[in-house]
C-alpha cells in the first residue's frame, strides 16, 4: 500500500488537511473555511473550538474520500497561522476567551505604551521582532487582564497558552501535549532567539507567567503521538510556522535565497543561514528553523493585507462574486490609470510599520470604474512586496537575483507578471504552489526517515512557472514613486490611542 505524510494546514481563514506522497506530491486535500469575528474595529477573534471541529472534520474527510487507512501515514505535520493566541482551561480543554488573531490591533496603545518607556530595543534585542500589537504576547496579557481570574489561574497552573499549533496538538492528543516548536515561538515576543529559551525579562516585563507556557521543540522530532479516532496512535513529527514552513518547503536552505507566501498576508522571508541578522530596515529578525540540533535564523517582511484585499473587495464592496473572479475584472484596463490602493486595512506592516494607518483608495477621477480598483488591489500585492524585499537587500548588501513565490494568488498571472516587472527581476513558482503545507510535510517526513534527507527533496523539486519583467525602466519608477506617495497618505490615520 502507498505510503503518507498527513499534514495539516491550519490557516486564518481555514483549516486544511493533505496527503503528501514519497514524490513529494499533494494527492490530495480537504479543506473547510470557519467564521470571522469583528467585534469592534481592529479587533479580529476566532472560535478556536470551531478551528478545531473543523481541522478534525477536513482530516476525517480527506482519509475518507481517499479511503486511507491509519496505517497508511508514516507521520503528521502541522504548520499553522501564526501569532494568533488562544489560552484554555488544562481540565476541561475549553478556552477562556475567543483567539484572538494576529491581525487584531487592540493591543496597538499598549505597545506604542511600552516604547515610551525605553522597552522596544530589549525587546528586539532579545527576540528580533518590532514591538507591536502584531505578535502574540501584548495579546496574551489582554486576556490575562480582562478575564475575571485569569491571571491568578495561570499562576496556579490551571490555564495553558497556545498558539494554534499547540492548540491543535493539544487536541489531537487529548491534553497529552502541551508543546510548540522553536518558529512559533520565536513569534510570541516572550522568546530569546539567542538562547532559544522563554526569556524571564519578557515574561516580568509583560506579567506573564512560565506555568502557562508550552514546551519547545525543534521543527522536526517526536511531539508525541495523537489519541483521536481518526489517526489514533500516529506521530506528530513536523511542525512550523506557515511562512517558516513555506520557506522550507521551496527548499530555501541555503543563506540568500527568498520566498514570498501569497495568503491572506503577504510575507516575504529570506534564510540568513546560522547568522541572525539584525535589520536596519524595519524587518524581523526570527528563527527560519531548527533541524538535526542546527539553527537557521531568517529575515521576514509581513505585509498585514494581501489576499484579503481581493476577499474584501468580495465581501467588503461586493464588486466580484469569487475572489478569483479578480483577474478577470482587472484585466478589462491596461493599467490603473492612477488608480492606487493602500490596504491598510489592519495598519501597514514592514517595512513601514503603522499601526495607525488605515486603507486608502487614491487618483480616483470620474472615469475610475471597478476594473481599476480591482486592478489597483492586485498591484498593491506587488508594491508591498517590492517594499520588503529592497529593504532585504540594504540589510543583506546583496542585489537578490529571484523570488520564489507560493500560496493561492500565484494563479493570478496578472498578478505574476506585474510581480516581476516592478520587482525588475524573475518570479519563480514550483509545480506545487502550496509549499506551507509542503513544508510541514517534509519536517514531519524527515523525522522518521520518509525521505532520507535534504538533497532526496531537492532531486523531486521542480519550478513550474517563471515570470521575467519586461517592463520599461522608467515606467517602473514613475509607478513605484506614486505608490510611495499613496502610502504616505495613508500612513497615521487613525488617531492614536
Amino acid at each position: 500500500m502507498d505510503k503518507y505524510v498527513l499534514a495539516l494546514d491550519q490557516g486564518t481563514t481555514s483549516s486544511r488537511a493533505v496527503l503528501v506522497n514519497r514524490l513529494g506530491e499533494i494527492v490530495g486535500q480537504a479543506q473547510q473555511e470557519f467564521t470571522q469575528y469583528f467585534p469592534q474595529p481592529g479587533w479580529v477573534e476566532h472560535d478556536a473550538m470551531e478551528i478545531w471541529q473543523s481541522q478534525q472534520a477536513v482530516i476525517a474527510r480527506l482519509l475518507q474520500d481517499h479511503s486511507v487507512a491509519k496505517d497508511q501515514l508514516v507521520a503528521l505535520g502541522i504548520t499553522n497561522q501564526r501569532e494568533t493566541t488562544i489560552v484554555w482551561d488544562r481540565a476541561t480543554g475549553r478556552p477562556i476567551h475567543p483567539a484572538i488573531v494576529w491581525q487584531d490591533r487592540r493591543t496597538a496603545g499598549y505597545c506604542d505604551n511600552l516604547r515610551a518607556q525605553g522597552h522596544g530595543a530589549m525587546i528586539q534585542e532579545k527576540t528580533g521582532l518590532v514591538l507591536d500589537a502584531y505578535f502574540s504576547g501584548t495579546k496574551l496579557k489582554w486576556v490575562l487582564d480582562h478575564v475575571d481570574g485569569a491571571r491568578q489561574r495561570a499562576e496556579d497552573g490551571e490555564l495553558a497558552f497556545g498558539t494554534v499549533d499547540t492548540w491543535l496538538m493539544w487536541n489531537l492528543s487529548n491534553g497529552a501535549i502541551h508543546a510548540t516548536d522553536v518558529t512559533n515561538a520565536s513569534r510570541t515576543l516572550l522568546f530569546n532567539i539567542h538562547t532559544l529559551e522563554w526569556d524571564n525579562d519578557l515574561l516580568a516585563l509583560l506579567d506573564i507567567s512560565k506555568a502557562l507556557l508550552p514546551q519547545v521543540k525543534s521543527c522536526s522530532e517526536s511531539y508525541g503521538t495523537c489519541r483521536i479516532d481518526e489517526v489514533e496512535g500516529l506521530e506528530i513529527t513536523g511542525v512550523a510556522g506557515d511562512q517558516q514552513a513555506a520557506l522550507f518547503g521551496q527548499l530555501c536552505t541555503e543563506p540568500g535565497m527568498v520566498k514570498n507566501t501569497y495568503g491572506t498576508g503577504c510575507f516575504i522571508m529570506a534564510n540568513t543561514g546560522e547568522t541572525a541578522i539584525a535589520s536596519k530596515n524595519n524587518l524581523l529578525t526570527t528563527i527560519g528553523w531548527q533541524l538535526n540540533g542546527k539553527t537557521t535564523y531568517a529575515m521576514e517582511g509581513s505585509v498585514f493585507i494581501a489576499g484579503a484585499i481581493v476577499q474584501w473587495l468580495r465581501d467588503g464592496l461586493g464588486i466580484i462574486s469569487d475572489s478569483a473572479d479578480v483577474e478577470a475584472l482587472a484585466a478589462e484596463v491596461e493599467s490603473n490609470e492612477g488608480v492606487y490602493l493602500v490596504p491598510a486595512l489592519a495598519g501597514l506592516g514592514a517595512p513601514h510599520w503603522d499601526q495607525y494607518a488605515r486603507g486608502t483608495i487614491i487618483g480616483l477621477t470620474r472615469g475610475s470604474t471597478k476594473a481599476h480598483i480591482a486592478r489597483a488591489a492586485l498591484e498593491s500585492i506587488a508594491y508591498q512586496t517590492y517594499d520588503v524585499v529592497k529593504a532585504m537587500e540594504a540589510d543583506s548588501g546583496i542585489q537578490l537575483k529571484e523570488l520564489k513565490v507560493d500560496g493561492g494568488a500565484t494563479a493570478n498571472k496578472l498578478l505574476m507578471r506585474f510581480q516581476a516587472d516592478i520587482l525588475n527581476m524573475d518570479v519563480k513558482k514550483p509545480q506545487f504552489a502550496e509549499t506551507t503545507v509542503l513544508g510541514a510535510a517534509y519536517f514531519a517526513g524527515l523525522a522518521v526517515g520518509f525521505w532520507e534527507d535534504l538533497e532526496a527533496l531537492k532531486t523531486q523539486f521542480k519550478i513550474a512557472e517563471s515570470y521575467h519583467p519586461t517592463m520599461e525602466a522608467a515606467r517602473r519608477k514613475a509607478l513605484v514613486h506614486t505608490w510611495h506617495e499613496a502610502v504616505e497618505r495613508a500612513k497615521n490615520w487613525e488617531p492614536k490611542a
